[in-house]
């Protein structure tokens, strides 16, 4: 069986992920880019959170990261656009917004 090495980095997106997206190598889903093909995306009022970390619990993708000022920010390479984080806000400070096409 030949070693497959994994191609990484800013010019890796969807589509160099294997068909199926089967991770191949522990640990290597770290590394797939898997927010790039959302059509939605969270943006987060700080005026409006009170930083419960609902949004970072209930993530299916733990794209939801806790940053040093208490905050937490949705990391936009692993984000889905799923939109749980803004059904389970109880503050309503996040959105769901289009996604723009680069």
């Amino acid at each position: 069986m030949t070693e497959k090495r994994l191609k990484t980095g800013p010019d890796f997106t969807w589509r160099d992920i294997e068909v199926g997206n089967i991770v191949t190598e522990v640990g290597s889903a770290a590394l797939r880019r898997t927010g790039d093909w959302r059509s939605q995306r969270p943006v987060v009022d700080r005026e409006k959170c009170n930083k419960c970390g609902l949004c970072w619990l209930y993530c299916p993708d733990a794209a939801v990261e806790l940053l040093e000022d208490g905050y937490y920010e949705p990391d936009p390479f692993y984000c889905k656009g799923c939109g749980i984080c803004a059904s389970v806000c109880p503050k309503e400070a996040i959105t769901m917004i289009e996604e723009e096409e680069k």
